[in-house]
């Protein structure tokens, strides 16, 4: 049996704007719902971005030195030495200011891949838009960094204690593998120089892919270098490498040593975190900004399944003569089932299609606003076959009620 269109469109006049409100709440549904999953799915991939070090077997200590007067290379010696003899410890490094992926703690600077690069670069009083130049954070630390941070040297070499130490200008850097491709395309960065302020600085080694101090979820997050240079601290942080299971109880006796390795030293609860712990820290913000997404779209979804089912109750009610006539003179269950559903898929589908224009019309006005992404159109279809299968959901109960409705009962019907 075909479905009988021209009724359902002349019902759906009789009732216009009734049928115009629920269309309009369709279509603005739609449209948030949309722009919410677009938005939802770029927080989870921020959240979840990998940081190209290995999580679960990484904690971090931070001690706060009170004494203004002590040798801090010698203070770092003997805090290394103390974590090195704690039983279960992989690897440990002490890392220059703290800096490393969610720290908030960044040290950044320019560069470029020649000089006539980088003198560009003087003349526009910075690297952007100079092609061969580029800004990015870098890393730095003890001896043993890369093993505590379960980093690889994919080409080059390590830094050696010589350069560690040395504190003239031009001393070595690492590389990641995506500064070494943006610099130098094609080719390794091992041997190339980089111009900076500092004069000359040569390109020993490169590494896997690390993620910035304070990633954006852009192609830039892994662009960053590490320096040689280990900056000792009368504070410091320490990166522990351990199994996964012993991280707490390494923390705890990394506590216990420090706070013996040194006289005036200040560590707390809240400077003795897994990186696990770092990371939820530091996407708090978004993981609430997720929950409140996700909360206001299944609110904003029930409450037009709601508008739709009710409506549908309303119309079944009003049209109980209507329909037992249809009975009556042949129509079956099924026939009744499917009007009501060929009658909402009508309107739903105006609401969808209006929704994906008011979607797309949205996500320009954020772009404006808040500068965000442009919506890929993708997002359009599945918004709208939510949105339909939502409205033959919530039709679906009084659609079979009416279907169950006797003839003889339904004729008797005012």
């Amino acid at each position: 049996m075909t479905l009988p269109f021209k009724p359902i469109l002349s019902a759906l006049r009789h009732h216009r704007p009734t049928a115009l409100l629920l269309v309009l709440q369709v279509a603005l549904t739609c449209a948030i719902v949309i722009n919410s999953g677009f938005l939802l799915v770029g927080r989870i991939e921020r959240i979840t971005a990998p940081s190209g070090l290995p999580e679960d077997r990484l904690a971090l200590i931070t001690v706060r030195g009170l004494d203004e007067s002590a040798n801090a290379l010698a203070q770092q010696q003997t805090d290394l030495a103390a974590l090195r003899a704690i039983d279960g410890i992989q690897a440990v490094a002490a890392v220059n200011g703290g800096s490393l992926p969610f720290s908030r703690s960044s040290h950044g600077t320019g560069a470029c891949s020649s000089q006539a690069d980088f003198d560009r670069a003087v003349a526009a009083r910075g690297t952007e838009g100079i092609n061969g130049c580029i800004s990015m954070p870098t890393y730095g630390g003890s001896s043993d960094l890369f093993a505590a941070l379960g980093l690889h040297l994919v080409a080059g070499r390590d830094f050696t204690d010589a350069e560690r130490t040395a504190q003239k200008a031009g001393a070595p850097v690492i590389v990641t593998r995506t500064m070494g491709q943006r610099l130098w395309p094609g080719e390794s960065p091992v041997g190339k120089l980089l111009y900076g302020f500092s004069g000359p600085i040569p390109v020993v080694g490169m590494t896997d892919d690390v993620l910035a101090p304070e990633p954006a979820g852009d192609a830039q997050d892994h662009v960053l270098m590490f320096v040689s240079q280990n900056s000792a601290n009368i504070s410091a942080t320490y990166v522990l490498n351990s199994a996964p299971s012993d991280r707490k109880r390494i923390l705890h006796a990394a506590a216990e040593a420090l706070s013996k390795a040194g006289p005036v030293r200040l560590i707390s609860e809240a400077d003795q975190l897994t990186f696990a712990e770092m990371r939820h820290t530091y996407f708090r913000r978004d993981t609430t900004m997720l929950g409140l997404l996700i909360a206001s779209s299944l609110a904003l979804l029930f409450v037009t399944a709601l508008g739709i089912g009710g409506l549908a109750n309303f119309w079944v009610g009003q049209r109980t003569r209507q329909i037992g006539i249809r009975r009556a003179v042949g129509a079956t269950r099924r026939d009744i089932l499917r009007h009501f559903q060929a009658e909402n898929f009508i309107i739903v589908g105006a609401g969808v299609v209006l929704g994906m224009i008011l979607a797309y019309g949205l996500n320009q006005l954020l772009m404006r606003q808040y500068e965000l992404d442009r919506l890929p159109l993708v997002y359009l279809p599945i918004g709208a076959l939510l949105l339909w299968v939502l409205g033959q959901a919530a039709v679906l109960a009084p659609a079979l009620r009416a279907a169950r409705v006797p003839p003889a009962i339904a004729t008797r019907a005012g």
